[in-house]
């Protein structure tokens, strides 16, 4: 009878033993997710910066043809296709009026400046706030905390 107990034993986990491996992988995957989570903020934010870069310089081309910046009431009348700025070539065709967060971009420009606006993310404005593009640049946070937009990998 025991050679019969010891070869059961052998032939598969014991309830312990599966509790504690789908605790293990449980907690790898609970900060897997989490780190997803910040490089995926940090990506949106990134994008968001870029998407105002992108209308910004459209702008400062008209601005350079025309000596006059175009008047516009708002972001989506900017990437709208009968903007001046898609008919010129300026901005590509298709530009989002939505930003990454889900929330609509603002902007609005007359003959002599402009100002483009992205709120950042509402569930973390703190470390993700307002980006606000003008004919000067930019002025707001520059990445969610983590690596810095643009030095990831720079060496010092």
């Amino acid at each position: 009878m025991t050679p019969n107990h010891a070869r059961r034993r052998t032939e598969g986990f014991s309830l312990l033993e599966l509790l504690v491996a789908m605790m293990i992988i449980a907690v790898i995957a609970t900060l897997g997710f989490s780190q997803y989570r910040k490089h995926s903020a940090q990506a949106n934010y990134i994008k968001a910066q870029d998407d105002l870069k992108i209308v910004g310089e459209g702008l400062d081309q008209y601005y350079l043809k025309h000596n006059a910046y175009p008047d516009f009431g708002s972001y989506d009348a900017m990437v709208d296709g009968n903007s001046p700025l898609v008919k010129e070539n300026l901005i590509k065709v298709g530009m989002s009026a939505t930003d990454p967060f889900k929330q609509p971009y603002e902007g609005r420009s007359s003959r002599n400046t402009y100002e483009l606006k992205c709120a950042g993310d509402p569930s973390n404005p703190d470390d993700a706030g307002p980006i606000i593009r003008t004919p000067n640049g930019f002025t707001a946070n520059t990445a969610p905390k983590g690596e810095p937009a643009g030095d990831a990998g720079a060496k010092k």
